[in-house]
């Protein structure tokens, strides 16, 4: 999971205070004398281009994330608890042969499109092949073989077992209606101007500010939501989107708020409110593991001994956004619990500095004063990268430079050009950055973002898909390997006990926090929302789970 779409930008103080007088909600109950109605979701993207294209990525109905209240997958998956059965929405059920190369989804019966006409399983089929046949459509690059309706089933089967991609293929993938995007030419740049879907929401209007959706009359396959209407806006930056959370004109956002207790929840504790869960998907150190010393395991499992998460995790993370990692294997809680290996089981980080410097010794470091000598008697020294508007990764690697002092390491901090950055990255020409991996319903995502190498590349020769720091351990790939293809839970256990324990061993990338898929929000026009109490989806609007989200909405008070 990628989510830097916005730049994390320092909010200074207390946020400025606007607009706090009437609402859409405010209005509405003058005029009619009832509870809230219109949703206000915000999100810090600037101003957007029309595109309601459901399948592009850089559309502004994913951007914003209205696309999955217009149009909807056959299954909702929950990334908060991934280990837990998919919910069943476009289709009753879905059954994966054995070996994972092919699975029949039953369509419901009872699910129309806004213009009034069935969804069949011809139109599931027809979606599944136009992604199939269009590589600008099939953005998780999934191996489709063969697309098949018969009746009210559609069966997909694949080149390869497709377990560690079951939510992809299953949740992720709008289902579009054959009778309107047959005449479409092209649909990898169509923007889809009036939008037909099955799901509870119809576009209204749009500007580059605000995009409008209004809830259908009837012929929805389950109850309407309460919400009449959702209200979009991208608002320019985090600071704009900030203020508009804390004023209450807007109710609903994904965004990164550094000072969040004064800015927003102590505008209005009683009401405003950030749930940030853990999934599995993790932020750390990758460490360039071609470059000496650093290519000795002991360098980077010390390295690791000596940060401090918790300072990070407060500091440049506010205490929320990017939950801390505790496990030595990598994987957060509560999302990746299930998956720990008995091996690791209850072993968690913690700073030790002498153990650290004994780790170093044992391993044919040695000090000189102060200053930490690699086996051949140089300095170890090495540069902390990472681009200059990301304020909470460089306050993070402010952090990793203080820590890794404490061993004698002398670290630099460079902040890059974004655009440089990324291409450094992927060519491997760094010595250390904080990054994100891909994440997913299982480990695998994680650990083959950072150990497969079926993806190394020379330095020089990018490789963005994964393995930045070029770790080469064929035991790793082989473990990748065989959790993707194993065919019963024993083969996935074995593998994934493999794998972390090359992770926790060889270190190739250093854990520090998890991604999240929550919010900021406000309860005080709109009660349900997703918390620990009651985990039942991501809280981010801009996932598949926000149509489940809205759904479970009912105006404060009633």
């Amino acid at each position: 999971m990628r989510r830097r779409q916005f730049v994390a930008v320092a909010l200074a103080g207390a946020v400025a205070l606007t607009g706090c007088g009437e609402t859409a909600n405010t209005r509405a109950r003058d005029t009619k004398g009832s509870g809230a109605t219109v949703l206000n979701v915000g999100m810090p993207n600037g101003p957007q281009t029309e595109n309601h294209n459901p399948f592009l990525t850089t559309s502004a109905a994913s951007s914003l994330g209205y696309r999955w209240q217009i149009y909807e997958p056959l299954m909702m998956w929950n990334p908060v608890k991934p280990a837990e059965p998919f919910k069943p929405w476009l289709a009753t059920k879905a059954e994966w042969s054995p070996d994972y190369t092919s699975v029949k989804v039953t369509i419901r019966d009872n699910a129309t499109w806004s213009d009034g006409k069935p969804v069949t399983a011809e139109d599931v089929a027809f979606t599944y092949n136009l992604v199939k046949e269009n590589e600008g459509l099939n953005q998780f690059a999934t191996p489709y073989k063969s697309v098949s309706s018969s009746g009210n089933e559609v069966t997909l089967t694949f080149d390869s077992p497709q377990f560690v991609n079951q939510q992809k293929i299953i949740a992720q993938v709008p289902i579009v209606p054959k009778h309107i995007w047959s005449a479409i030419k092209d649909p990898a740049t169509d923007i889809n101007k009036n939008p037909i879907g099955s799901g509870a929401y119809t576009l209204k209007s749009f500007t580059p500010q605000t995009s409008t959706l209004s809830v259908r009359t009837g012929g929805y396959w389950q109850e309407l939501p309460k919400v009449k209407e959702l209200r979009y806006t991208s608002y320019t930056d985090n600071n704009a989107q900030t203020t508009a959370l804390a004023n209450g004109e807007s109710e609903w956002s994904f965004v990164f708020i550094p000072n969040v207790k004064t800015v927003f929840i102590g505008k209005d504790p009683a009401h405003h409110k950030i749930w940030a869960p853990a999934v599995l998907g993790i932020h750390g150190l990758y460490v360039n593991t071609t470059k000496k010393p650093f290519d000795n395991p002991a360098l980077r499992r010390a390295m690791n001994m000596v940060i401090n998460r918790e300072d990070i995790f407060q500091q440049a993370e506010a205490g929320y956004f990017h939950p801390l990692v505790r496990s030595v294997t990598g994987l957060p809680s509560p999302a990746g619990d299930a998956f720990i290996s008995p091996e690791f089981k209850g072993q968690e980080h913690r700073v030790d500095v002498d153990g650290a410097k004994k780790t170093l010794t044992d391993a044919g470091f040695k000090y000189s004063g102060n200053t930490l000598l690699d086996p051949t008697g140089k300095p170890v020294t090495l540069t902390l990268t990472d681009p200059a508007g990301w304020s909470d990764y460089q306050t993070s690697l402010e952090i990793v430079k203080d820590n890794l002092s404490k061993i004698g390491i002398t670290a630099t901090v460079d902040k890059a050009n974004q655009d440089a950055w990324f291409r450094n990255v992927e060519e491997g020409k760094f010595d250390a950055t904080f990054r994100w991996t891909n994440g997913g319903a299982t480990p695998y995502d994680i650990y083959q973002t950072v150990m497969d190498g079926r993806l190394l590349k020379p330095i020089g020769k990018a490789s963005p898909a994964g393995n930045f720091g070029r770790f080469n351990n064929p035991q790793a790939t082989a473990a990748l390997v065989a959790y993707a293809n194993a065919t019963d839970d024993a083969a996935r256990t074995a593998a994934l006990a493999t794998l972390q324990k090359v992770f926790v061993e060889q270190m190739p990338m250093i854990p520090v926090g998890a991604d999240n898929v929550g919010a900021a929000y406000s309860t005080k026009n709109w009660t349900g929302w997703p918390d620990d109490a009651n985990a039942y989806g991501a809280a981010q609007p801009t996932q598949p789970n926000a149509a489940d989200v809205v759904l479970h909405l009912r105006p404060a008070g009633s």
